[in-house]
């Protein structure tokens, strides 16, 4: 994430029920929305079990490394990853540009519906990190600072 750009309480709740309704429509196992840095900033669903701090780490690297190969090919970059595993499968979309989600899931739901699914989160995703960012650019209230002359501090200092 932008290090300018701040999540409050509000954000954090909109983004956590957008993953937690993510779980449930797509049948999946877990879902985790990452920083590019592989700081895990949501999740729901099966995690206990899961070392979300590797898993993070990982998938930030590997979006990273999957990034240098688009930019050899002359591609502007990969948004989708797809892994195929025995028992359980990943689906990783970059969303804005700014954080991963990471869909896990298992036979009981297919990719084409992961898919659907991510596409509708990936927006709602990304609107709640255009609010922030909108928030950012506005001006903000005057500091408590400007109010204080400095009479207040010659004032202040005095025996």
């Amino acid at each position: 994430m932008n290090p300018d750009l701040v999540m409050y309480e509000e954000e954090f709740q909109q983004i956590q029920a957008v993953c937690t309704r993510l779980h449930r429509d797509a049948s999946a196992k877990a879902v985790l929305l990452i920083d590019k840095n592989g700081q895990l900033i949501a999740d729901a669903g099966d995690v206990a079990n899961l070392d979300t701090v590797s898993l993070s780490s990982l998938t930030a690297g590997n979006v990273a490394a999957t990034g240098g190969i688009a930019k050899l090919l002359k591609e502007k970059e990969f948004t989708g990853q797809y892994h195929e595993g025995e028992e359980t499968s990943v689906h990783m979309t970059l969303v804005a540009q700014r954080v991963i989600l990471v869909i896990l899931f298992d036979e009981r739901t297919s990719l084409g519906l992961v898919r659907l699914r991510v596409r509708k989160a990936g927006e709602e995703i990304a609107k709640i990190f255009e609010a922030m960012l909108a928030k950012v650019a506005e001006p903000s209230a005057p500091s408590i600072f400007s109010e204080i002359t400095d009479e207040d501090i010659d004032n202040l200092f005095k025996d």
